[in-house]
Protein backbone atom coordinates (compact mmCIF):
# COMPACT_ATOMS: atom_id res chain seq x y z
CA UNK A 1 0.00 0.00 0.00
CA UNK A 2 1.25 3.48 -0.84
CA UNK A 3 2.09 5.64 2.15
CA UNK A 4 1.01 8.69 0.14
CA UNK A 5 -2.64 7.64 0.03
CA UNK A 6 -4.87 8.22 3.06
CA UNK A 7 -8.27 6.65 2.28
CA UNK A 8 -11.53 8.11 3.58
CA UNK A 9 -13.66 5.47 5.30
CA UNK A 10 -17.34 6.30 5.89
CA UNK A 11 -19.31 4.37 8.53
CA UNK A 12 -22.94 4.19 7.44
CA UNK A 13 -26.00 2.52 8.91
CA UNK A 14 -29.39 3.13 10.43
CA UNK A 15 -29.62 4.61 13.95
CA UNK A 16 -28.34 2.70 16.98
CA UNK A 17 -26.39 -0.01 15.20
CA UNK A 18 -23.12 1.00 16.90
CA UNK A 19 -21.54 3.42 14.42
CA UNK A 20 -20.09 5.73 17.07
CA UNK A 21 -18.65 2.78 18.99
CA UNK A 22 -16.95 1.53 15.83
CA UNK A 23 -15.68 5.06 15.13
CA UNK A 24 -14.15 5.25 18.60
CA UNK A 25 -12.58 1.83 18.12
CA UNK A 26 -11.04 2.82 14.76
CA UNK A 27 -9.66 6.14 16.09
CA UNK A 28 -8.68 4.99 19.58
CA UNK A 29 -5.01 5.87 19.05
CA UNK A 30 -5.68 9.40 17.82
CA UNK A 31 -7.94 12.26 18.82
CA UNK A 32 -10.45 13.38 16.22
CA UNK A 33 -8.64 15.78 13.90
CA UNK A 34 -11.42 18.30 13.35
CA UNK A 35 -14.27 17.52 15.69
CA UNK A 36 -17.41 19.45 16.58
CA UNK A 37 -17.43 21.92 13.72
CA UNK A 38 -20.42 24.28 13.94
CA UNK A 39 -23.32 22.73 12.06
CA UNK A 40 -21.69 19.31 11.99
CA UNK A 41 -22.16 18.15 15.56
CA UNK A 42 -25.25 16.14 14.65
CA UNK A 43 -23.97 15.17 11.26
CA UNK A 44 -20.44 14.00 10.57
CA UNK A 45 -17.55 13.41 12.93
CA UNK A 46 -14.06 13.09 11.49
CA UNK A 47 -11.07 11.29 12.97
CA UNK A 48 -7.80 9.68 12.00
CA UNK A 49 -6.70 6.11 12.50
CA UNK A 50 -3.92 3.78 11.47
CA UNK A 51 -3.48 0.06 10.86
CA UNK A 52 0.21 -0.76 10.85
CA UNK A 53 1.78 1.68 8.39
CA UNK A 54 -1.55 2.48 6.71
CA UNK A 55 -3.24 5.73 7.86
CA UNK A 56 -6.86 6.56 7.07
CA UNK A 57 -9.53 9.16 7.76
CA UNK A 58 -12.79 7.86 9.16
CA UNK A 59 -16.20 9.56 9.06
CA UNK A 60 -18.91 8.77 11.60
CA UNK A 61 -22.34 9.69 10.22
CA UNK A 62 -25.72 10.24 11.81
CA UNK A 63 -28.30 7.50 11.54
CA UNK A 64 -29.46 7.09 7.93
CA UNK A 65 -33.21 6.85 7.34
CA UNK A 66 -33.79 7.31 3.59
CA UNK A 67 -37.59 7.55 3.91
CA UNK A 68 -37.44 10.57 6.23
CA UNK A 69 -39.43 13.50 4.79
CA UNK A 70 -38.75 16.43 7.14
CA UNK A 71 -36.89 17.78 10.13
CA UNK A 72 -33.35 17.22 11.36
CA UNK A 73 -33.41 13.60 10.17
CA UNK A 74 -33.55 14.86 6.58
CA UNK A 75 -30.38 16.86 7.20
CA UNK A 76 -28.73 13.84 8.81
CA UNK A 77 -29.62 11.74 5.77
CA UNK A 78 -28.16 14.41 3.46
CA UNK A 79 -24.97 14.51 5.51
CA UNK A 80 -24.71 10.74 5.32
CA UNK A 81 -25.10 10.78 1.55
CA UNK A 82 -22.42 13.48 1.34
CA UNK A 83 -20.13 11.35 3.52
CA UNK A 84 -20.58 8.44 1.11
CA UNK A 85 -19.78 10.73 -1.84
CA UNK A 86 -16.60 11.97 -0.12
CA UNK A 87 -15.44 8.50 0.86
CA UNK A 88 -13.16 6.01 -0.82
CA UNK A 89 -14.80 3.02 0.86
CA UNK A 90 -17.93 2.49 2.97
CA UNK A 91 -18.37 0.28 6.01
CA UNK A 92 -22.08 -0.51 6.08
CA UNK A 93 -22.93 -1.43 9.67
CA UNK A 94 -25.96 -3.56 10.51
CA UNK A 95 -27.25 -4.98 13.81
CA UNK A 96 -27.01 -8.73 14.42
CA UNK A 97 -29.39 -8.56 17.40
CA UNK A 98 -32.13 -6.58 15.66
CA UNK A 99 -31.78 -8.42 12.36
CA UNK A 100 -32.43 -7.09 8.88
CA UNK A 101 -35.21 -4.59 8.10
CA UNK A 102 -36.45 -2.38 5.28
CA UNK A 103 -34.12 0.50 6.21
CA UNK A 104 -31.12 -1.75 5.64
CA UNK A 105 -32.41 -2.55 2.14
CA UNK A 106 -32.93 1.17 1.40
CA UNK A 107 -29.42 2.06 2.55
CA UNK A 108 -27.95 -0.80 0.49
CA UNK A 109 -29.73 0.53 -2.60
CA UNK A 110 -28.42 4.04 -1.97
CA UNK A 111 -24.82 2.82 -1.61
CA UNK A 112 -25.11 0.74 -4.79
CA UNK A 113 -26.35 3.78 -6.75
CA UNK A 114 -23.46 5.94 -5.52
CA UNK A 115 -21.02 3.18 -6.42
CA UNK A 116 -18.47 3.18 -3.61
CA UNK A 117 -16.51 0.06 -2.58
CA UNK A 118 -18.18 -1.48 0.44
CA UNK A 119 -17.62 -3.81 3.40
CA UNK A 120 -20.74 -5.17 5.11
CA UNK A 121 -20.13 -5.48 8.88
CA UNK A 122 -22.61 -7.23 11.16
CA UNK A 123 -22.20 -5.63 14.59
CA UNK A 124 -23.12 -6.84 18.11
CA UNK A 125 -22.22 -10.39 17.16
CA UNK A 126 -20.40 -11.15 20.41
CA UNK A 127 -21.34 -14.55 21.81
CA UNK A 128 -22.83 -15.73 18.52
CA UNK A 129 -21.49 -18.62 16.47
CA UNK A 130 -19.56 -17.82 13.25
CA UNK A 131 -22.08 -17.38 10.45
CA UNK A 132 -25.03 -17.36 12.84
CA UNK A 133 -25.36 -13.58 12.96
CA UNK A 134 -24.51 -12.89 9.36
CA UNK A 135 -26.55 -15.42 7.42
CA UNK A 136 -29.69 -13.33 6.84
CA UNK A 137 -27.70 -10.30 5.64
CA UNK A 138 -26.65 -12.05 2.44
CA UNK A 139 -30.04 -11.06 1.05
CA UNK A 140 -28.85 -7.42 0.87
CA UNK A 141 -26.81 -8.45 -2.16
CA UNK A 142 -23.65 -6.72 -0.96
CA UNK A 143 -21.35 -9.69 -0.74
CA UNK A 144 -20.06 -11.47 2.31
CA UNK A 145 -21.13 -10.08 5.71
CA UNK A 146 -18.41 -9.96 8.38
CA UNK A 147 -19.33 -10.51 12.03
CA UNK A 148 -17.81 -8.00 14.46
CA UNK A 149 -18.23 -6.56 17.93
CA UNK A 150 -17.42 -2.86 18.02
CA UNK A 151 -17.76 -2.84 21.79
CA UNK A 152 -15.26 -5.67 22.33
CA UNK A 153 -13.12 -5.18 19.23
CA UNK A 154 -13.75 -8.65 17.81
CA UNK A 155 -13.26 -8.72 14.02
CA UNK A 156 -12.74 -4.94 13.75
CA UNK A 157 -9.11 -5.16 12.58
CA UNK A 158 -10.04 -7.55 9.79
CA UNK A 159 -12.87 -5.30 8.58
CA UNK A 160 -10.77 -2.12 8.45
CA UNK A 161 -7.91 -3.98 6.72
CA UNK A 162 -10.37 -5.24 4.09
CA UNK A 163 -11.84 -1.75 3.69
CA UNK A 164 -8.38 -0.23 3.14
CA UNK A 165 -7.52 -2.96 0.65
CA UNK A 166 -10.63 -2.10 -1.36
CA UNK A 167 -9.86 1.63 -1.17
CA UNK A 168 -6.34 1.10 -2.49
CA UNK A 169 -7.68 -0.91 -5.42
CA UNK A 170 -9.46 2.22 -6.67
CA UNK A 171 -6.87 4.75 -5.51
CA UNK A 172 -6.48 6.09 -9.06
CA UNK A 173 -9.74 7.98 -8.41
CA UNK A 174 -7.85 10.09 -5.88
CA UNK A 175 -4.55 10.71 -7.67
CA UNK A 176 -5.32 14.35 -8.49
CA UNK A 177 -6.47 15.09 -4.92
CA UNK A 178 -3.56 13.56 -3.05
CA UNK A 179 -0.74 14.23 -5.49
CA UNK A 180 2.27 15.47 -3.55
CA UNK A 181 5.33 17.39 -4.67
CA UNK A 182 7.63 15.56 -7.10
CA UNK A 183 10.55 15.68 -4.69
CA UNK A 184 9.26 14.03 -1.55
CA UNK A 185 10.99 13.63 1.75
CA UNK A 186 13.11 10.51 1.68
CA UNK A 187 12.07 7.68 3.95
CA UNK A 188 14.15 7.48 7.12
CA UNK A 189 14.60 3.76 6.48
CA UNK A 190 16.67 4.53 3.37
CA UNK A 191 19.19 6.78 5.08
CA UNK A 192 21.71 4.02 5.73
CA UNK A 193 23.21 4.71 2.32
CA UNK A 194 24.39 8.07 3.71
CA UNK A 195 26.61 6.39 6.32
CA UNK A 196 30.17 7.55 5.66
CA UNK A 197 33.45 5.88 6.41
CA UNK A 198 35.77 7.43 8.98
CA UNK A 199 38.04 8.68 6.18
CA UNK A 200 35.09 10.30 4.41
CA UNK A 201 33.96 11.96 7.63
CA UNK A 202 37.42 13.41 8.23
CA UNK A 203 37.52 14.72 4.65
CA UNK A 204 34.08 16.26 5.09
CA UNK A 205 35.10 17.93 8.34
CA UNK A 206 38.17 19.37 6.64
CA UNK A 207 36.00 20.70 3.79
CA UNK A 208 33.58 22.25 6.29
CA UNK A 209 36.47 23.87 8.16
CA UNK A 210 37.78 25.33 4.90
CA UNK A 211 34.53 27.17 4.24
CA UNK A 212 34.58 30.86 5.00
CA UNK A 213 32.01 31.82 7.63
CA UNK A 214 30.42 34.26 5.22
CA UNK A 215 29.53 31.34 2.96
CA UNK A 216 27.34 30.01 5.74
CA UNK A 217 25.77 33.18 7.02
CA UNK A 218 25.25 35.02 3.73
CA UNK A 219 23.17 32.90 1.38
CA UNK A 220 21.45 35.68 -0.55
CA UNK A 221 22.95 34.52 -3.86
CA UNK A 222 21.80 30.95 -3.27
CA UNK A 223 18.30 32.13 -2.34
CA UNK A 224 18.16 34.26 -5.49
CA UNK A 225 19.28 31.26 -7.55
CA UNK A 226 16.52 29.17 -5.96
CA UNK A 227 13.88 31.76 -6.86
CA UNK A 228 15.14 31.86 -10.44
CA UNK A 229 15.21 28.07 -10.81
CA UNK A 230 11.70 27.74 -9.33
CA UNK A 231 10.20 30.55 -11.44
CA UNK A 232 8.89 28.06 -14.02
CA UNK A 233 7.43 25.73 -11.40
CA UNK A 234 3.73 25.93 -10.61
CA UNK A 235 3.19 26.37 -6.90
CA UNK A 236 0.26 24.28 -5.67
CA UNK A 237 -1.53 26.61 -3.27
CA UNK A 238 -4.37 25.79 -0.86
CA UNK A 239 -6.43 28.47 0.93
CA UNK A 240 -7.70 26.85 4.13
CA UNK A 241 -9.48 27.90 7.30
CA UNK A 242 -12.72 27.49 9.16
CA UNK A 243 -16.00 28.79 7.70
CA UNK A 244 -16.68 32.50 7.28
CA UNK A 245 -13.12 33.78 7.75
CA UNK A 246 -13.05 35.16 4.20
CA UNK A 247 -11.48 32.35 2.17
CA UNK A 248 -13.74 32.94 -0.83
CA UNK A 249 -13.06 36.69 -0.77
CA UNK A 250 -9.33 36.01 -0.68
CA UNK A 251 -9.67 33.57 -3.59
CA UNK A 252 -11.51 36.26 -5.57
CA UNK A 253 -8.75 38.76 -4.77
CA UNK A 254 -6.11 36.30 -5.99
CA UNK A 255 -7.93 35.31 -9.19
CA UNK A 256 -9.70 38.52 -10.18
CA UNK A 257 -13.48 38.60 -9.93
CA UNK A 258 -14.16 38.49 -13.67
CA UNK A 259 -12.08 35.43 -14.37
CA UNK A 260 -14.03 32.60 -16.05
CA UNK A 261 -13.37 29.40 -14.14
CA UNK A 262 -14.83 25.93 -13.75
CA UNK A 263 -17.82 25.58 -11.48
CA UNK A 264 -18.19 23.26 -8.50
CA UNK A 265 -21.88 23.10 -7.77
CA UNK A 266 -22.82 21.48 -4.45
CA UNK A 267 -23.09 17.71 -4.70
CA UNK A 268 -21.78 17.43 -8.25
CA UNK A 269 -18.24 16.39 -7.40
CA UNK A 270 -16.14 15.30 -4.46
CA UNK A 271 -12.89 16.55 -6.01
CA UNK A 272 -11.29 19.88 -5.24
CA UNK A 273 -11.08 22.22 -8.23
CA UNK A 274 -7.64 23.21 -9.46
CA UNK A 275 -7.44 26.72 -10.95
CA UNK A 276 -4.32 28.04 -12.65
CA UNK A 277 -3.30 31.70 -12.39
CA UNK A 278 -0.19 33.87 -12.55
CA UNK A 279 1.12 36.78 -10.51
CA UNK A 280 4.30 38.57 -11.50
CA UNK A 281 6.71 35.97 -12.85
CA UNK A 282 5.35 33.07 -10.80
CA UNK A 283 2.72 30.52 -11.76
CA UNK A 284 0.25 28.95 -9.35
CA UNK A 285 -2.33 26.22 -9.18
CA UNK A 286 -5.00 27.09 -6.63
CA UNK A 287 -6.61 24.07 -5.00
CA UNK A 288 -10.09 25.37 -4.19
CA UNK A 289 -11.90 23.57 -1.37
CA UNK A 290 -14.83 25.98 -1.01
CA UNK A 291 -16.48 25.49 -4.40
CA UNK A 292 -17.11 28.51 -6.60
CA UNK A 293 -20.22 29.61 -8.46
CA UNK A 294 -20.88 32.55 -10.72
CA UNK A 295 -23.48 35.21 -10.00
CA UNK A 296 -23.39 37.90 -12.65
CA UNK A 297 -19.76 38.93 -12.95
CA UNK A 298 -18.79 38.08 -9.40
CA UNK A 299 -17.64 34.71 -8.07
CA UNK A 300 -18.86 33.76 -4.66
CA UNK A 301 -17.95 30.85 -2.49
CA UNK A 302 -20.52 28.37 -1.31
CA UNK A 303 -19.50 28.34 2.35
CA UNK A 304 -20.45 24.72 2.93
CA UNK A 305 -17.36 23.55 4.71
CA UNK A 306 -15.96 20.17 3.74
CA UNK A 307 -13.47 18.84 6.26
CA UNK A 308 -12.32 16.05 3.98
CA UNK A 309 -11.66 18.39 1.06
CA UNK A 310 -9.65 20.69 3.29
CA UNK A 311 -7.46 17.92 4.66
CA UNK A 312 -6.89 16.48 1.19
CA UNK A 313 -6.09 19.93 -0.20
CA UNK A 314 -3.46 20.39 2.51
CA UNK A 315 -1.87 17.08 1.59
CA UNK A 316 -1.93 17.93 -2.13
CA UNK A 317 -0.50 21.45 -1.91
CA UNK A 318 3.05 22.80 -1.73
CA UNK A 319 2.04 25.85 0.32
CA UNK A 320 -1.01 26.35 2.53
CA UNK A 321 -2.40 29.79 3.38
CA UNK A 322 -4.18 29.56 6.73
CA UNK A 323 -6.84 32.28 6.90
CA UNK A 324 -7.81 33.61 10.33
CA UNK A 325 -10.54 36.12 11.18
CA UNK A 326 -9.17 39.19 12.97
CA UNK A 327 -12.60 39.92 14.45
CA UNK A 328 -12.98 36.61 16.29
CA UNK A 329 -10.79 34.78 18.76
CA UNK A 330 -8.54 31.98 17.52
CA UNK A 331 -10.48 28.77 18.01
CA UNK A 332 -9.70 25.08 18.47
CA UNK A 333 -10.68 24.60 14.82
CA UNK A 334 -7.94 27.02 13.76
CA UNK A 335 -5.43 25.13 15.89
CA UNK A 336 -6.58 21.75 14.52
CA UNK A 337 -6.15 22.87 10.92
CA UNK A 338 -2.76 24.44 11.71
CA UNK A 339 -1.69 21.21 13.41
CA UNK A 340 -2.67 19.14 10.38
CA UNK A 341 -0.62 21.46 8.13
CA UNK A 342 2.37 20.93 10.42
CA UNK A 343 1.86 17.16 10.53
CA UNK A 344 1.66 17.08 6.73
CA UNK A 345 4.95 18.97 6.48
CA UNK A 346 3.55 21.70 4.26
CA UNK A 347 5.00 25.17 3.86
CA UNK A 348 2.72 27.76 5.46
CA UNK A 349 1.77 31.42 5.33
CA UNK A 350 -0.77 32.88 7.78
CA UNK A 351 -3.25 35.53 6.62
CA UNK A 352 -5.17 37.42 9.33
CA UNK A 353 -8.12 38.76 7.35
CA UNK A 354 -10.41 41.75 8.05
CA UNK A 355 -7.52 43.59 9.67
CA UNK A 356 -8.59 46.98 8.32
CA UNK A 357 -11.65 47.09 10.59
CA UNK A 358 -9.74 46.84 13.89
CA UNK A 359 -8.75 49.54 16.34
CA UNK A 360 -5.29 49.53 17.95
CA UNK A 361 -6.45 47.67 21.08
CA UNK A 362 -7.95 44.78 19.10
CA UNK A 363 -4.92 44.61 16.79
CA UNK A 364 -2.70 44.06 19.81
CA UNK A 365 -5.19 41.56 21.23
CA UNK A 366 -5.29 39.35 18.11
CA UNK A 367 -1.48 39.35 17.90
CA UNK A 368 -1.29 38.18 21.52
CA UNK A 369 -3.90 35.51 20.76
CA UNK A 370 -1.86 34.26 17.80
CA UNK A 371 1.39 34.13 19.77
CA UNK A 372 -0.32 32.33 22.65
CA UNK A 373 -2.45 29.75 20.82
CA UNK A 374 -0.46 29.20 17.61
CA UNK A 375 3.09 29.75 18.79
CA UNK A 376 4.10 26.45 17.14
CA UNK A 377 3.70 28.32 13.82
CA UNK A 378 6.52 30.73 14.63
CA UNK A 379 8.38 29.64 11.47
CA UNK A 380 5.58 31.01 9.26
CA UNK A 381 5.19 34.61 8.12
CA UNK A 382 2.02 36.33 9.33
CA UNK A 383 0.27 38.86 7.09
CA UNK A 384 -2.49 41.28 8.06
CA UNK A 385 -4.72 41.61 5.03
CA UNK A 386 -8.07 42.87 3.81
CA UNK A 387 -9.22 40.42 1.17
CA UNK A 388 -12.32 42.53 0.47
CA UNK A 389 -10.24 45.61 -0.35
CA UNK A 390 -7.36 43.69 -1.89
CA UNK A 391 -4.84 45.00 0.63
CA UNK A 392 -1.73 42.96 1.37
CA UNK A 393 -2.26 40.42 -1.42
CA UNK A 394 1.04 41.12 -3.20
CA UNK A 395 3.07 40.75 -0.01
CA UNK A 396 1.14 37.57 0.85
CA UNK A 397 2.06 35.97 -2.48
CA UNK A 398 5.69 37.04 -2.05
CA UNK A 399 5.76 35.08 1.21
CA UNK A 400 4.08 32.12 -0.54
CA UNK A 401 6.94 32.14 -3.07
CA UNK A 402 9.58 32.33 -0.36
CA UNK A 403 7.97 29.53 1.68
CA UNK A 404 7.79 27.30 -1.39
CA UNK A 405 11.42 27.97 -2.32
CA UNK A 406 12.58 27.33 1.25
CA UNK A 407 10.71 24.02 1.34
CA UNK A 408 12.59 22.83 -1.76
CA UNK A 409 15.96 24.46 -1.00
CA UNK A 410 19.07 22.30 -1.47
CA UNK A 411 21.33 22.26 1.57
CA UNK A 412 24.93 21.26 0.88
CA UNK A 413 26.55 18.73 3.19
CA UNK A 414 29.71 20.79 3.88
CA UNK A 415 27.67 23.87 4.80
CA UNK A 416 25.28 21.88 6.98
CA UNK A 417 28.23 20.30 8.74
CA UNK A 418 29.90 23.68 9.25
CA UNK A 419 26.71 25.15 10.77
CA UNK A 420 26.40 22.07 13.01
CA UNK A 421 29.99 22.33 14.25
CA UNK A 422 29.67 26.07 14.93
CA UNK A 423 26.47 25.42 16.92
CA UNK A 424 28.20 22.72 18.99
CA UNK A 425 31.17 25.02 19.63
CA UNK A 426 28.80 27.71 20.85
CA UNK A 427 26.75 25.35 23.01
CA UNK A 428 27.57 21.67 23.39
CA UNK A 429 24.71 19.23 23.97
CA UNK A 430 24.21 18.37 27.66
CA UNK A 431 25.67 15.20 29.09
CA UNK A 432 23.54 12.22 29.91
CA UNK A 433 25.23 10.16 32.59
CA UNK A 434 28.90 9.63 31.73
CA UNK A 435 28.52 10.40 28.04
CA UNK A 436 27.94 13.55 26.04
CA UNK A 437 26.31 13.16 22.61
CA UNK A 438 28.84 13.69 19.82
CA UNK A 439 27.45 15.33 16.66
CA UNK A 440 29.85 14.67 13.77
CA UNK A 441 28.28 15.70 10.46
CA UNK A 442 24.94 16.53 8.79
CA UNK A 443 23.43 16.09 5.36
CA UNK A 444 20.08 16.75 3.72
CA UNK A 445 17.72 13.79 3.79
CA UNK A 446 14.83 15.27 1.83
CA UNK A 447 12.82 18.27 0.72
CA UNK A 448 9.29 19.57 1.19
CA UNK A 449 9.81 19.83 4.10
CA UNK A 450 13.59 20.00 4.42
CA UNK A 451 14.99 17.09 6.42
CA UNK A 452 18.42 17.38 8.05
CA UNK A 453 20.02 14.11 9.14
CA UNK A 454 22.68 14.44 11.84
CA UNK A 455 25.14 11.57 12.39
CA UNK A 456 27.15 10.93 15.52
CA UNK A 457 27.24 8.97 18.75
CA UNK A 458 24.84 8.74 21.68
CA UNK A 459 22.38 10.93 19.75
CA UNK A 460 19.35 9.32 21.35
CA UNK A 461 20.32 11.37 24.42
CA UNK A 462 19.94 14.72 22.62
CA UNK A 463 17.06 16.57 24.38
CA UNK A 464 14.24 18.33 22.56
CA UNK A 465 15.49 21.73 23.72
CA UNK A 466 18.81 21.15 21.96
CA UNK A 467 17.04 20.00 18.80
CA UNK A 468 15.16 23.32 18.79
CA UNK A 469 18.47 25.16 19.25
CA UNK A 470 19.94 23.40 16.20
CA UNK A 471 16.76 24.06 14.20
CA UNK A 472 17.10 27.77 14.87
CA UNK A 473 20.72 27.75 13.69
CA UNK A 474 19.90 25.87 10.47
CA UNK A 475 16.95 28.18 9.77
CA UNK A 476 19.08 31.27 10.23
CA UNK A 477 21.94 29.96 8.11
CA UNK A 478 19.82 28.83 5.16
CA UNK A 479 16.91 31.30 5.44
CA UNK A 480 14.35 28.54 5.90
CA UNK A 481 11.33 30.72 6.64
CA UNK A 482 7.82 29.49 5.98
CA UNK A 483 8.54 25.76 5.98
CA UNK A 484 8.66 23.13 8.72
CA UNK A 485 12.17 21.78 9.27
CA UNK A 486 12.65 18.22 10.44
CA UNK A 487 15.80 16.93 12.11
CA UNK A 488 16.63 13.25 12.41
CA UNK A 489 19.44 12.01 14.64
CA UNK A 490 21.23 8.86 13.49
CA UNK A 491 23.68 7.26 15.89
CA UNK A 492 26.71 5.32 14.72
CA UNK A 493 26.60 1.56 15.13
CA UNK A 494 29.85 1.86 17.09
CA UNK A 495 29.11 3.78 20.32
CA UNK A 496 32.84 4.19 21.04
CA UNK A 497 33.77 5.71 17.65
Amino acid sequence: MSSKFKPVVAIVGRPNVGKSTLFNRLTRSRDAIVADFPGLTRDRHYGEGRVGDSPYLVVDTGGFEPETKSGILVEMAKQTEQAILESDVVIFLVDARAGINSHDHDIASKIRRIGRPLVLAVNKAEGMQPGQASAEFYELGLGEPYQISSAHGDGVKGVIELALEKAHEVRDLHDEIIEVAEEETFSIEHLDQEELSEEAILALEAEADALDASEIELVDDAVADDAKSFSEHRIKLAIVGRPNVGKSTLINALLGEERVIAFDLPGTTRDAIEIEFEHGERKYTLIDTAGLRKRGRVFESIEKFSVIKTLQAIEACNVAVLVLDAKTEISEQDAHIAGFIMESGRALVVAINKWDGLDDYNKEWIEREFNRKLRFLSFAKMHKVSALKGRGIGALLKSVNEAHDAAFRKLSTPKLTRVLREAVEQQAPPRKGMFRPKLRYAHQGGQNPPLVVIHGNQLEAVPESYRRFLETRFRQAFKLEGTPLRIHFKSSRNPFA
